[in-house]
């Protein structure tokens, strides 16, 4: 697949009657102010993102008919065709609503960067605002989020050989191998990932032996702008208040979300999900190491292999799924530019009515 190279971003701002110093100063003014200004082509449009299991599919197509919008997913597994238990894609009815775009947009032996996202993002978002609709973001990756409302992170692109290589260490070496190198080189980024996470960690090692900087160096560039604070427990955002925003997070209680989660995970095994991941496995191609790894499906193959009984199979899936749960929702808690919300109170602050 043909990867086009990652673009630059502009802050977004127009230029005001007040000379400023800086524009990343002005844009961390505006994001104190609650005003925030998302970078181009996305300044007119709204994100609605949430954790793994709150809802934001079914809501966001709610919102969606009322904004008179279409929706662009934001949501690195829906990209894959043929994976739709394991993803919770919009399902057809919710489809045949409100179009959507980037879903089944891939083959599940392709693999897709943040640039390449958010390019296909921004086509997504002038197609669209050429007929006279408005955009609406539904999904819960972070990576894509942050993509959205700061551009891309300016480090090295990849270097295919120095990943296969590093790949083959991890033969060798184990990925508690790599992982206590990348602490003796770059103890920052270690201490944030786990000793098993070695996609991350031929990450961090690549951007350290192509630029002889540690990957934090450059990862400390893409964080908060200037002048924030990271928050801690942020008010709702209500109807009418300065708080209202055109990114918002769906904010669900951590018992009733874990409920939902669990309760969904068996859904989609009395759906089909172990039939569909038989399905996948007998594609002409292998799946991409992006698609292998996602929620559900790793599980599910690891017992089609005969490593796991069906019932471990389960409670994996229901616990890894929490857990990625709590992971998003600490990245959308120390994302200055997002404010939590209930179901009821987002349509609120974007001024619709429940009702429609």
């Amino acid at each position: 697949m043909k990867v086009t190279m990652p673009i630059s971003f502009s802050s977004g701002l127009e230029p005001g009657s007040v000379r400023m110093k800086s524009r990343k100063g002005e844009r961390a003014r505006l994001i104190r102010m609650n005003h925030l200004m998302l970078p181009a082509p996305f300044e007119n449009s709204l994100i609605l993102a949430g954790p793994t299991g709150s809802g934001k599919t079914a809501l966001g197509v709610e919102l969606a008919e009322r904004l008179r919008a279409e929706i662009v997913s934001m949501d690195s597994m829906a990209l894959y065709r043929g994976m739709d238990i394991g993803t919770a894609k919009p399902d057809a009815e919710q489809c045949r609503r409100v179009p959507h775009h980037l879903v089944d947009v891939l083959e599940p032996w392709q693999a897709a960067s943040v640039a390449w996202w958010l390019q296909q993002a921004g086509q997504s978002v002038r197609d669209i605002e050429s007929r006279g609709k408005r955009v609406l973001f539904v999904g819960g990756t972070p990576l894509y989020l942050k993509a959205l409302v700061r551009g891309l992170f300016h480090g090295p692109g990849a270097d295919p050989a120095l990943r296969e290589r590093l790949m083959a260490e991890t033969q060798t070496l184990g990925s508690q191998g790599l992982y206590e190198r990348l602490a003796r080189v770059d103890p920052a980024a270690a201490a944030r990932l786990h000793p098993n996470d070695v996609r991350r960690i031929i990450r961090a090692l690549e951007v350290w032996e192509l630029t002889g900087q540690p990957i934090s160096r450059w990862q400390q560039e893409w964080k908060q702008p200037e002048g924030m604070a990271t928050p801690g427990r942020l008010a709702l955002a209500r109807p009418g208040s300065s708080s209202a925003s055109p990114v918002l997070w769906l904010d669900v209680p951590r018992p009733e979300l874990y409920a939902r989660i669990n309760a969904r995970v068996q859904e989609m095994m009395a759906s089909g999900l172990v039939d569909e991941i038989r399905a996948l496995q007998r594609l002409p191609r292998p799946l991409s190491r992006e698609a292998a790894q996602a929620l559900g499906y790793k599980e599910v193959l690891e017992h089609l292999s005969g490593r796991i009984s069906l019932e471990e199979t389960i409670v994996r899936i229901q616990t890894r799924s929490r857990n990625l749960a709590k992971r998003q929702l600490t990245w959308f808690r120390n994302l200055p530019e997002g404010r939590p919300t209930r179901r009821e109170l987002t349509f609120a602050a974007w001024e619709l009515t429940m009702s429609g």
